[in-house]
């Protein structure tokens, strides 16, 4: 396995995507978005698999949880094998490692052994930060598996489907990312679904059969219609919501993050975006232009308060949730309306 003789240092390429990592004598994966990671290591192992395959040898794989790891267990696994085959092994955990990994570890990157490639999985949070100050010394590749912002669930879209060699239209990235985009892991089912049930490019029609009931359940749809000025859809909208047994918070989050987008864009107007738009990916500012047409600044702090209103009110100021997010609906379609 040529990589593995490597020195760690000269493959050291900090914050790889998980996509483009390859094995090395120690890989670092950290982060905690579990698709990520989970997409890394098995990248990983792969490519170790097929490269003992290409030079006619079986590939030893070893999975390790490091707290409730035993002292010099990799030192064994690490020693010269009797036909000097090569080795894979995975140290999951790092967040909750014992005394025992952690020396073991440490005394191993002084000198990573040839032929294996060991891989060290960290969920995050602060244990373990001496470890990973000394793999990092090392210039070990490390993956970086943080969440994605949801300023880039767009392009996460986009990559998935270009992966798939498909297409996806604009118009239907944005219905898919509202409709499942808080977690990563069904955004990444979602997309492989229509993949692999559609055929052409996947356009708005294609997401709303998939996964309308799922778009009209969220409060994406209440917010685009209250801000539309459409009262009556709004209502109508939150209440299967609610019917369907989503929780009112959900719903006023959304409205709410609308209006917060709006009026961060509708701060920007007349002078360069800078501060104003931090954070917000260019489809989302283009977006809000176009969702402002039709609203005053009076119009839009109108809106503000009376989300935040409702919100107060549906965490425990108020004794009736949905009497007071329909009464916010209603107040932000009639603020656009400028009544």
């Amino acid at each position: 396995m040529p990589p593995a003789r490597r020195s760690t240092r000269s493959t050291a390429r900090p914050g790889l995507s998980w996509d483009v990592v390859e094995p090395a004598p120690v890989v670092l994966v950290r982060g905690t978005e579990g698709l990520l990671a989970d997409r890394a290591m098995a990248r990983l192992v792969g490519l170790a698999r097929e490269r003992a395959t290409a030079e006619s040898t079986t590939l030893e794989v070893t999975r390790l949880e490091a707290s409730m790891y035993e002292q010099g267990r990799l030192a064994v696994l690490a020693s010269p094998s009797l036909f000097a085959e090569p080795r894979y092994v995975e140290i999951l955990g790092l967040e909750s490692l014992n005394d025992a990994c952690a020396t073991d570890v440490t005394a191993y990157l002084a000198d990573p052994a040839p032929d294996v490639v060991l891989v060290l999985r960290h969920a995050g949070g602060q244990k373990g930060k001496k470890l990973l100050e000394a793999i990092a010394a090392t210039g070990a590749p490390e993956v970086a598996c943080e969440p994605v912002p949801e300023r880039e669930k767009a392009a996460f879209v986009q990559a998935e489907f270009a992966r798939g060699r498909r297409r996806i239209a604009p118009a239907a990235v944005t219905a898919l990312v509202d409709a499942v985009g808080s977690d990563l892991r069904e955004l990444a089912a979602a997309c492989s679904q229509l993949i692999e049930d559609t055929t052409g490019q996947v356009g708005q029609d294609d997401v709303d059969r998939y996964y309308g009931g799922r778009v009209e359940a969220t409060g994406f749809k209440v917010a685009d219609a209250a801000i539309a000025g459409d009262a009556g859809q709004a209502l109508a909208l939150a209440r299967h919501a609610m019917a369907s047994g989503t929780d009112p918070v959900p719903l006023v989050a959304a409205v709410a993050l609308k209006l917060r987008t709006m009026a961060k864009v509708a701060a920007s107007r007349g002078r360069e975006q800078g501060n104003a738009t931090a954070g917000l990916a260019p489809w989302q500012i283009d977006r809000a232009r176009k969702e402002l047409q039709g609203w005053t600044p009076e119009g839009l702090a109108a809106a503000v308060s009376a989300v935040a209103a409702a919100d107060a009110e549906i965490k425990g100021e108020g004794r009736s949730p949905g009497y007071a997010i329909e009464r916010a609906l209603l107040r932000v379609a009639a603020a656009r309306a400028g009544r």
